[in-house]
């Protein structure tokens, strides 16, 4: 099991395939293995690198020093360790709010640029639904298979539950293997907080220079989908695509038609 030490805790990483690296973030309480339905298929046309960002997983989980500034410290520490001075970067939810970081702080080291399900801070996005809120600061109640599913249930369509038992399940595997300590998920979420609070998020935006695609579901119950556009409207050259009867996990839910529209997107000349 691959891991680098970066930024002073230690990382755990795995890379898949060749080609031009692309990186994949995950969200808020995730692991790498979130991009479980992307890593083959992206596989066959580039180098992915997929890691669990500090605090969950089987990266370190230090008590303090979580915000989305050190996410992408720890993100670009990654990747010269591992030799790669550039990378498409992709980013989903909370690994937005760090793609989306990384790529104003660093612009040397992306080279195409994936927002996915995610925001901006300050008083001009469209705020996380109350729905999502309530989840995320309370604590769920039920076993820790019943909180998956609650979880995964907030985070998708409405039905995809129900339909799809066995990648409920498959979730619920990764999930129960590497659970979150308490401490580790509070410093993520105050990471979170932290950056949707700051208004100078939605500055910096302007000083995105790579090539960007904005993806959210339109049945997104956590971000609310109109987010995409006010990322596209304030990134220069942004695209954005809707995709219809998905959640926030849309990636998840639709992984075929994600995986060729970001491929697609990424291998555009």
């Amino acid at each position: 099991m691959p891991e680098a030490f970066v930024n002073g805790v230690s990382i755990y990483y795995e890379t898949h395939g060749n080609g031009f690296p692309l990186v994949l973030i995950a969200g808020l309480g995730h692991g790498g293995w979130s991009f479980f339905r992307q890593v083959d298929d992206f596989a066959r046309d580039f180098k992915v690198v997929v890691f669990d960002n500090r605090g969950v997983g089987r990266s370190a989980r230090p008590k303090e020093g979580y915000s989305i500034n050190v996410f992408a410290e720890d993100t670009l520490a990654l990747l010269r360790e591992i030799g790669l001075e550039k990378a498409h970067v992709l980013g989903a939810s909370m690994g937005g709010y760090v793609a989306q970081t990384l790529a104003w702080a660093h612009p040397e080291c992306v080279e195409k640029l994936v927002l996915v399900s995610t925001m901006f801070g300050g008083p001009s996005a469209k705020p996380m639904t109350q729905t999502a809120l309530n989840f995320f600061t309370s604590r769920p109640q039920g076993t820790p298979e019943d909180i998956v599913r609650q979880g995964l249930a907030l985070a998708t369509s409405e039905g995809f539950v129900e339909r799809n038992p066995e990648v409920v399940a498959k979730v619920a595997e990764f999930q129960l293997a590497w659970p979150q300590n308490g401490s580790a998920y509070i410093g993520q979420l105050s990471a979170c907080g932290a950056f949707l609070a700051d208004p100078q998020t939605e500055s910096h935006l302007r000083e995105i220079q790579a090539p960007t695609l904005v993806v959210a579901g339109s049945d997104d119950k956590v971000v609310p989908a109109e987010n995409a556009v006010l990322l596209a409207e304030r990134i220069p050259g942004a695209r954005v695509t809707i995709m219809e009867n998905a959640g926030h996990l849309l990636f998840i839910e639709k992984p075929r038609e994600f995986n060729e529209l970001v491929t697609g997107f990424l291998l555009e000349r």
